[in-house]
């Protein structure tokens, strides 16, 4: 069986597991779990209404098993109920909106620190013992020991309330029209500035090391001497052959770090109160939104399977010793 359908079909069972395991831990409480979730709105809601509610989350009040076929039903159509904190919006419009602003800053805070830290980790290691791999690794590496929120806090106090360089909070100034015109991208970007300064310096001595690391003990490897021996130029045997194959590791971290943007950035979005997925999932908790945390949950697991599975084709792409060995099954 291919590579990548053995993938597919693992992670297709660990989405299975997730989901499952999120249908029954809410109907482990004691009690209803309906009456449960909408006691905030015992006061508002008709008893007609409750039971609509019910039907939208499989809380039929049948047998468990017809419960448990409703919710797949209702997740399969990307149905999460209506959101307690929000109410009577729906889980999935309250997501919708989170999504694009956590997808804007994770992946740009997580796309600049992975192409600037594995290019000066490979410049490090290509100039072993220079000015750069003595001062740039011990720096990043001091930097990354602090937290993200400490560095955001750190800059919204003096790039944002001493200087006022820099907004303060939110994703965009508000008044502005949302829309793919110029005034409201340019705020736009101007307040990704320091959360995505905040999260890209805490993780460059992770990327640095990694691919420095990596990269020393590739420039061992007898290719790379037989490459200076054809007369490669350098340039080519950095790109081409030592980095090529260095940052491979590095590849399978990205991966991870992009299905944790979902929940690795709840502190920072938290700091500048970035409408993001962290933001709400810290605005449920507090508010005991339950359908807008399961949900949230189950994003969160979905989200890393996914990254994972890309991370798996990437792989197949890069490197011809996967596409080899599943060449040898066959």
């Amino acid at each position: 069986m291919p590579f990548l359908v053995r993938r597919l079909l693992f992670y297709a069972v660990a989405a299975w597991a997730a989901i499952t395991v999120n249908f029954f831990l809410p109907r482990t409480m004691p009690g209803d779990p309906a009456t449960s979730l909408f006691a905030k709105q015992a006061g508002l809601l008709q008893p007609a209404q409750l039971e609509s509610l019910k039907k939208a989350y499989g809380l039929t009040g049948g047998s468990m098993w017809s419960q448990y076929l409703t919710y797949l039903a209702n997740v399969g159509r990307g149905r999460f109920g209506v959101s307690l904190s929000q109410f009577p919006v729906s889980v999935t419009t309250v997501i919708e909106q989170g999504l694009v602003w956590t997808l804007i800053l994770g992946l740009a805070g997580l796309f600049l620190g992975f192409a600037i830290g594995t290019s000066l980790g490979a410049l490090c290691a290509w100039r072993r013992g220079g000015l750069l791999d003595s001062v740039l690794p011990t720096l990043f590496m001091f930097i990354g020991s602090f937290p993200y929120f400490f560095l955001a806090l750190l800059a919204v106090y003096v790039l944002g309330v001493k200087t006022g360089w820099f907004p303060q909070s939110y994703a965009y100034e508000f008044g502005l029209t949302q829309g793919w015109n110029l005034p409201f991208v340019r705020s736009v970007l101007w307040h990704l500035v320091l959360p995505v300064t905040s999260i890209v310096l805490v993780s460059l001595g992770h990327w640095l090391m990694s691919m420095r690391n990596t990269m020393i003990a590739v420039l061992a490897e007898d290719y790379l001497t037989m490459a200076e021996a054809k007369g490669l130029a350098q340039w080519q045997i950095l790109l081409r052959y030592a980095a090529r194959n260095a940052i491979l590791p590095s590849v399978t971290a990205l991966g991870l770090g992009i299905g944790f943007i979902f929940s690795g950035q709840i502190l920072t979005e938290i700091v500048f109160a970035y409408p993001g997925l962290g933001y709400l999932l810290f605005q449920s908790v507090t508010s005991l939104d339950y359908p807008l945390m399961q949900a949230l949950f189950l994003m969160i697991t979905l989200g890393v399977l996914l990254a994972n599975f890309l991370i798996d084709f990437v792989y197949v792409l890069i490197d011809p010793r996967t596409r080899g060995a599943q060449a040898q099954r066959v």
